[in-house]
C-alpha cells in the first residue's frame, strides 16, 4: 500500500513538473520541446561557466588560426541571425552573445555553450584542414545553442532529479522557487555546459541544422562527409552506437548524405546572393 501511494505521489509530481515547462519550437526542424528553464537563466549560467573556463585555459598564440576561427564563427552567426529574423524568431536574438576562442590544447574537440559561447581546441584544426570543414563543426556547435539542447538536457535532469521524490518536497521546490531557480540548483550540483553530453537525437539534429547553417553562410556542405570520414579514421573510440551518447560515424555520415540535397539548396541560394552583391 505504501509503495502504491508513493508511486501515485511520484507520478503526480512528475506531471506537475511537466506542466511547469514552456513549449519551444526548434528552428529548421520544427520539433516541439518542453523546457523547465528559461533562456535568461541559462544564459547567465552559461556566461559564468564560459568565463571560468577561459580563466582556466590557455588561449592559442597562433594569430592566423585564431583569426580563422573568429572569422568563420562570425560568418555563421550572421547567417543564423538572418535566418531567425526572417522566420519570426527575432526575439531570440537577445539571448545570443557570440564569442569564438581558439584554445591551446591538442584535444580534437569543440563546444558551444548556450548564448553562443564557443571554444575550439587546436587539435581539431589538423582534422578540419580547411575553412569549410571548420564551418561544419562550428555550425554543429551553434546548432546546439539555437536548438536549446542544453536547456533540454537540463530540464531532463530536473525531471529525473525530482520525479522520484516525495510529492510534498517536489511541489514545495517547484511552486516555491520556480523552474528558473531549479536550473540554478542543478548547476550548483556540478552541471557543466562544457562537458555536457547530448542525446543521439540531439546530435543528429545538430548535424542537420549545422549542415544547413554552414550552407547558409556560403560554405559547401558537401565537405561534411569527408570531414566526418577523417574524424572516424582519427578516432580510436569504436564504441557501439547503442552504448554511446553520440551517433556512430557511419550513421552520422548516412544522415548527412540524406540531408545533402536540401543543404545544397541553401548553399546555392547563398552563392546567388553573394554574386548579386558583387555586381
Amino acid at each position: 500500500m505504501k509503495t502504491f501511494k508513493f508511486f501515485i505521489m511520484t507520478l503526480f509530481a512528475s506531471l506537475m513538473l511537466a506542466s511547469c515547462g514552456t513549449t519551444s519550437t526548434v528552428p529548421l526542424t520544427g520539433r516541439k520541446q518542453s523546457l523547465l528553464v528559461d533562456d535568461q537563466k541559462v544564459l547567465g549560467l552559461s556566461t559564468q561557466q564560459y568565463t571560468d573556463f577561459l580563466k582556466q585555459s590557455k588561449l592559442s598564440t597562433n594569430t592566423q588560426n585564431t583569426a580563422l576561427v573568429k572569422r568563420v564563427g562570425q560568418k555563421l552567426a550572421t547567417a543564423v541571425e538572418t535566418y531567425l529574423k526572417n522566420n519570426g524568431a527575432s526575439n531570440d536574438l537577445q539571448y545570443y552573445k557570440w564569442e569564438f576562442n581558439l584554445i591551446s590544447d591538442k584535444q580534437v574537440n569543440a563546444f558551444c555553450m548556450p548564448g553562443g559561447k564557443i571554444a575550439v581546441y587546436e587539435g581539431l584544426l589538423p582534422v578540419t584542414q580547411d575553412e569549410a570543414s571548420l564551418a561544419i563543426v562550428l555550425g554543429h556547435e551553434i546548432a546546439h545553442a539555437v536548438a536549446k539542447h542544453s536547456a533540454e538536457q537540463m530540464s531532463k535532469q530536473i525531471r529525473q532529479q525530482y520525479g522520484s521524490q516525495i510529492l510534498g518536497s517536489v511541489l514545495g521546490k517547484v511552486a516555491g522557487q520556480g523552474a528558473a531557480d531549479i536550473a540554478g540548483m542543478v548547476a550548483s550540483t556540478g552541471f557543466s555546459f562544457a562537458n555536457l553530453k547530448y542525446s543521439r537525437d540531439n546530435e543528429y539534429e545538430a548535424d542537420y541544422m549545422g549542415l544547413v547553417f554552414a550552407a547558409m553562410a556560403g560554405y559547401d556542405p558537401q565537405v561534411a562527409v569527408p570531414f566526418w570520414q577523417r574524424m572516424s579514421a582519427s578516432s580510436n573510440n569504436q564504441v557501439a552506437e547503442f552504448m554511446s551518447d553520440h551517433p556512430s560515424d557511419a550513421n552520422r555520415i548516412a544522415k548527412l548524405q540524406a540531408a545533402m540535397p536540401e543543404a545544397l539548396k541553401y548553399y546555392q541560394a547563398a552563392k546567388g546572393t553573394a554574386t548579386t552583391k558583387k555586381k
